[in-house]
């Protein structure tokens, strides 16, 4: 393997373990927050972190070795070969190193983007990474991956969300916790300045002489959060500079209404007669609910399936089809998709099934 380190050693763990990673002292706030996050997991579990080889995954992949160490918890690192740019390659060398360094074991999963699928390629690249992820953790006996998702990041998922007409849940953004693909998603810094996380990578670059890589599609404006980024951001800075701690807050004060929101649709769900064994409802009881609650208790419903939420137009559909149900004639008429899911009507119950190969 080159040695892409750029310190003249061969990238072993023997060599790169001499080493300190970081200063300690300087990032403990880091080190503190993970921490928190990981402190209601039994102490062996083990996690993983999804591994770009960029500067944010790699900041976290540093801090979540070290505090993994002190703990005796196991780690792993998880790297998605998505083959979509001629980096590709050299990208997974200098994961390779990285992981050396860290002494922490290295899973990689090459996997192809359907660019056709018509959900556009973001989407479809961010689905086989989580479809990858959740490969890897089954492989590997674990179901928590941790995200470096940081405060600019929270703050463009709700710009863009907002934008997507996403409503509530768009402002919502991402959660510290959240579940997909039958995973828990750890994102222990969504509060965090990527600035922290920068000034770690830059730390531990002049000790080992390694350099994260970078992602041209961060800045690709045929992407929506390059475009952002290149054209929208600049102006919000330059008129508001605290935009991102202000659009974080508001995540986080839609999260808490979610919640409210969520203990409403889960105590009508109960209502519904749902079966726990195939996880239907009554359509018939759900016909009784007001249009906003039917939607509220729907939305809630697939969300529970774990699996992402369709758009405001299909969901609407959605509803449509089962408030006019009885006028079609058969519960056999009813034909919603959402892949790789369709919901369908049997004897007056509505189920969520997966769609046949």
């Amino acid at each position: 393997m080159p040695d892409l380190s750029g310190s003249g050693e061969s990238g072993s763990a023997s060599g790169a373990l001499a080493v300190e990673l970081f200063d300690r002292q300087q990032f403990a706030e880091l080190t503190r927050t993970l921490s928190h996050s990981l402190a209601n997991l039994p102490s062996q579990e083990p996690v993983a972190v999804a591994l770009s080889g960029g500067a944010d995954s790699s900041a976290l992949a540093l801090i979540a070795a070290d505090l993994c160490k002190s703990q005796a918890r196991p780690l792993y690192l998880f790297h998605i070969h998505h083959g979509l740019f001629a980096e590709a390659d050299e990208w997974l060398r200098r994961v390779e190193v990285l992981a050396s360094h860290l002494d922490a074991p290295l899973v990689v999963k090459h996997v192809e983007v359907q660019t056709d699928s018509g959900k556009g390629i973001e989407a479809a690249a961010r689905q086989a990474r989580y479809e990858a992820l959740s490969s890897m953790s089954a492989e590997c006996k674990l179901n928590v991956v941790l995200l470096a998702h940081h405060r600019q990041d929270q703050a463009e998922t709700v710009l863009l969300r907002l934008l997507r007409g996403a409503g509530v849940q768009g402002l919502a953004a991402m959660r510290t916790e959240s579940q997909r693909e039958g995973l828990r998603l750890f994102r222990p810094w969504l509060d965090v300045d990527r600035a922290e996380m920068l000034a770690l990578v830059s730390d531990f670059g002049r000790r080992a002489g390694w350099l994260p890589v970078a992602d041209p599609s961060n800045a690709d404006p045929r992407y929506a959060r390059g475009a952002l980024r290149r054209d929208v951001l600049p102006a919000i800075q330059a008129h508001w500079p605290a935009w991102q701690q202000t659009l974080a807050r508001h995540a986080r004060q839609a999260q808490d209404a979610i919640e409210v929101l969520d203990e409403v649709a889960a105590s009508d769900l109960e209502g519904l007669d749902p079966d726990a064994n195939d996880g239907s409802f009554s359509l018939k009881l759900w016909r009784l609910l007001s249009p906003a609650r039917q939607a509220l208790v729907l939305r809630y419903w697939i969300q529970k399936q774990g699996i992402a939420m369709p758009g405001d137009r299909k969901l609407n559909e959605l509803l449509r089809q089962l408030r006019q149900l009885h006028q079609m004639g058969s519960d056999r008429d009813l034909l919603w998709r959402h892949d790789p899911y369709s919901v369908r009507c049997r004897q007056a119950r509505v189920f969520l099934e997966p769609n046949s190969p």
